[in-house]
């Protein structure tokens, strides 16, 4: 069985959403403050996780990276330690099993798992929480991310801005792929049906 792809570039079917005048290229020209200080960098990393933040929500909507049902979140931070990159992603997790070994403590208080609405895991709206108990397990996890295939940070904003940020995250998502990619396939094989 193929493991799931965790994440993805989105062209929204029409592929000039990526060109060099297309809309994330326009986003990242309205948004060149937050490169500011980045510009020349001689490490790829501020440049690579900068691209990431503008093409995901809530700047970018809709986003321009699409994500599997089970990522809740997904950040790309420049670790303080050696400067490289790690991305920590929230997922939605099954049921922990020292919890479904027993239906003790779930008796008669109307406790309910992640809600969904059309196949993606969402946060439960007031009215429910106001008259039920919820248990939302999550995963938090840290990925981190070789710097190596990431495009080097350019120099100021010019004609290649768009490119080079889409490379940056081209090189995350095969990346965070590579990792995530079986750990969801073993939360969607161990997952109880809904």
């Amino acid at each position: 069985m193929a493991e799931p792809t965790t994440f993805w570039l989105d062209p929204r079917a029409d592929p000039t959403r990526w060109s060099e005048d297309g809309d994330y290229a326009a986003l990242l020209h309205r948004h060149l403050a937050d490169f500011d200080g980045i510009w020349g960098d001689i490490a790829p990393v501020a440049f690579a996780c900068t691209a990431w933040r503008l093409a995901i929500p809530p700047i970018a909507v809709p986003g321009f990276i699409r994500c599997h049902q089970r990522v809740l979140t997904a950040q790309c931070e420049q670790n303080t330690w050696d400067g490289s990159l790690t991305a920590r992603i929230t997922l939605v997790s099954p049921m922990p099993s020292a919890l479904l070994a027993s239906k003790a403590w779930w008796h008669d208080r109307g406790w309910q798992e992640w809600p969904q609405v059309f196949g993606q895991y969402v946060e439960p709206a007031q009215r429910d929480l106001a008259k039920y108990p919820f248990i939302r397990p999550v995963l938090h996890l840290d990925v981190p991310v070789p710097p190596d295939h990431l495009p080097a940070t350019p120099d100021g904003p010019d004609e290649t801005l768009g490119a080079t940020a889409q490379q940056a995250l081209s090189s995350v998502v095969r990346e965070l792929n590579r990792f995530l990619g079986p750990v969801i396939a073993q939360l969607e094989a161990d997952a109880p049906p809904s």
